[in-house]
């Protein structure tokens, strides 16, 4: 999660325009932009649980669909029918461990190829799963629709086949958008599509403990990915903006300047997770009333970051969101299992 900020009030090559509001409040520091292409939703701070509310009502009725379908896909490398939580763990290991190694071979070509390399794996990376996650839940929306409409087997086949096609344009027309239109509206709505089709996707094919397992082991990448000076992430948004100065550095510390939290950015991962997470409470609990709790604590947890943004000129989304929405899950659920 970083700071989103205009490009048009930031003239010259002013990166931090220091702004005295009056003798007895803090300096507000106006942050550098990240590059439009960053695939980050850009909001105002008083509206930073719309995207998260939409992200997760999408997503939640993505659930809903699969649900009724009847489907019942395993996610994971290990069955954990089979293995149990050990599986689940496992499975976490490697998924992170893919995104680990995933984000140190992006800084491995950015310092090779420059920050605009970034275009091109973005908008691969968007393509990809624009079509194939669109297709996966196409095919469940095709199925519940003929369940209760029936047709002929030959109507379905054409049907079918014409979604495919117009998912494939839809796809492609989507990323030529991304990297095209300047309007922010167009590129949050692109980074909120992929984060609830993404997330809705992992959370209703991954069983209990891998979910666990997953959430809680990006949540830790995140933080090092971050936060520590070699991390991937920190390392991105330094290639694309300027650091700030040491003397600039010692003000926030002791308290003196503030960083400017009027507009904020929302990673795509971040939103991703996030529905990830109350998916996975939809199809594990099987109750919306725990899925709106913990839809909830991550909103919450969202606002706690956002309060650390101040000090700082980025910080990990995740962490605190998620580990509030893992623990107001698996308590919810208790509760509901002893008393219901």
């Amino acid at each position: 999660m970083s700071e989103d900020q205009n490009n048009e009030n930031i003239e010259g090559s002013q990166a931090f325009d220091e702004v005295e509001v009056d003798d007895s409040e803090k300096e507000i520091i106006e942050k550098e932009a990240v590059p439009h292409f960053f695939p980050t939703f850009r909001i105002k701070r008083n509206f930073y649980p719309l995207p998260i509310i939409l992200a997760v009502i999408f997503a939640g009725i993505l659930a809903f669909f699969y649900i009724f379908a009847g489907r019942d896909y395993e996610g994971g490398y290990f069955s954990e029918v089979e293995y149990g939580a050990l599986a689940g763990l496992l499975n976490g290991l490697i998924f992170t461990g893919i995104a680990i190694a995933s984000a140190f071979v992006i800084i491995f070509f950015i310092k090779r190829k420059g920050i605009d390399i970034l275009k091109y794996i973005f908008g691969f990376s968007i393509s990809f799963l624009t079509f194939f996650q669109t297709w996966f839940f196409g095919e469940i929306i095709f199925i519940v629709f003929f369940t209760i409409f029936p047709l002929s087997e030959t109507l379905q086949i054409i049907i079918y086949f014409i979604m495919v096609g117009l998912i494939g344009i839809f796809s492609i027309f989507l990323m030529y958008k991304y990297f095209t239109a300047e309007s922010i509206r167009i590129k949050n709505f692109v980074i909120l599509y992929v984060s609830f089709l993404t997330g809705a996707l992992m959370g209703v094919i991954m069983p209990l403990w891998t979910t666990l397992t997953i959430l809680i082991g990006i949540s830790i990448w995140d933080l090092f990915a971050v936060l520590y000076k070699k991390g991937p992430i920190k390392q991105m948004i330094e290639l694309a903006s300027e650091e700030p100065d040491e003397e600039l550095k010692e003000k926030l510390e002791r308290g003196e300047v503030e960083y400017d939290t009027s507009k904020l950015e929302i990673g795509i991962g971040d939103l991703a997770f996030y529905s990830m997470l109350t998916s996975a409470a939809l199809i594990i609990t099987g109750n919306i009333i725990i899925t709106i709790l913990v839809a909830s604590a991550i909103i919450i947890g969202t606002g706690i970051t956002i309060q650390g943004l101040k000090r700082n000129k980025l910080l990990p989304g995740l962490p605190i969101s998620i580990f509030l929405g893992i623990t107001t899950m698996l308590i919810s659920w208790g509760i509901a299992i002893f008393y219901f």
